[in-house]
């Protein structure tokens, strides 16, 4: 199974709707999607429409009380896209884990022998946190949601320095699979400044496929669905069903679904 984490720990800048929406159109594409909810406020779980009625068990009992991967594990209305929901119980999870042996190790050690799906997304809390840093040990790779503006761009040094500080002391392997830039407004001239930069700076490392500000995009989850489902011609799905092809094409060939 390939682990991906959707990190920044800068808010607001279209990590959970990249995260469900990415999933559902990978789901789509054949590959059987693990989407891990490890935010406390649970939106990624409300996106794909299981109520916190329906949240039993959730990733808090994985990390924190060690419960097998198939009882946090529900299946959404989506076909080939099963969750592992969030609660807010997760908000304590750091303080739970900071005197917990190999704290930083937990949810690699869940995945590490999990062999029921292709590919697993990991939609993180926004803060470079325990949470976070759980994520980050268990991916084998990294991909950053980035808002095009000014403050995000500040926000990427630190979240670069932080996979770097992750490579040296937890996870060797970790890389990052791609910038995806979010909230593009071709209205707006410093929309197009800051992807000139960042293109500039990260070159290949960035995503072609854009997601564009799109209403759509913030209807979907009130309803429950990812916006590929709740209208799938509109600009938005479309942009993540392009950055879902880019992404497959970025994968390991060993390592890609028959």
């Amino acid at each position: 199974m390939i682990v991906i984490a959707i990190a920044n720990q800068k808010g607001g800048v279209g990590k959970t709707t990249s995260a469900i929406n990415t999933a559902t159109a990978m789901a789509a594409s054949g590959w059987r999607t693990l989407l891990i909810d490890l935010d406390p406020q649970g939106n990624a779980s409300t996106g794909v429409g299981v109520a916190a009625s329906e949240r039993d068990v959730s990733s808090y009992d994985l990390l924190v009380d060690d419960a097998p991967i198939e009882d946090c594990t529900i299946r959404s209305a989506i076909p080939g896209l099963d969750l592992i929901p969030a609660t807010v119980d997760l908000s304590g999870a750091e303080i739970e884990l900071v005197n917990v042996d190999e704290r930083t190790q937990r949810l690699k050690k869940v995945l590490a022998d999990h062999a029921g799906h292709d590919v697993c997304f990991i939609d993180c809390p926004p803060s470079l946190g325990l949470l976070t840093l759980n994520a980050l040990c268990a991916a084998d790779t990294l991909l950053v949601p980035l808002q095009c503006e000014f403050f995000a761009l500040e926000g990427l040094s630190q979240l670069l320095h932080t996979v770097e500080q992750v490579q040296q002391r937890f996870n060797p392997d970790l890389g990052i699979i791609g910038i995806a830039l979010t909230m593009f407004d071709r209205r707006n001239r410093l929309t197009d400044q800051v992807a000139d930069d960042v293109r500039e700076c990260l070159g290949d490392l960035v995503f072609e496929s854009v997601i564009p500000r799109n209403v759509r995009l913030s209807e979907a989850p009130s309803h429950g669905l990812p916006a590929l489902v709740y209208d799938h011609s509109c600009a938005g799905s479309r942009a993540y069903m392009a950055l879902a092809r880019e992404l497959i094409g970025r994968l390991p060939e060993r390592r890609k679904a028959a």
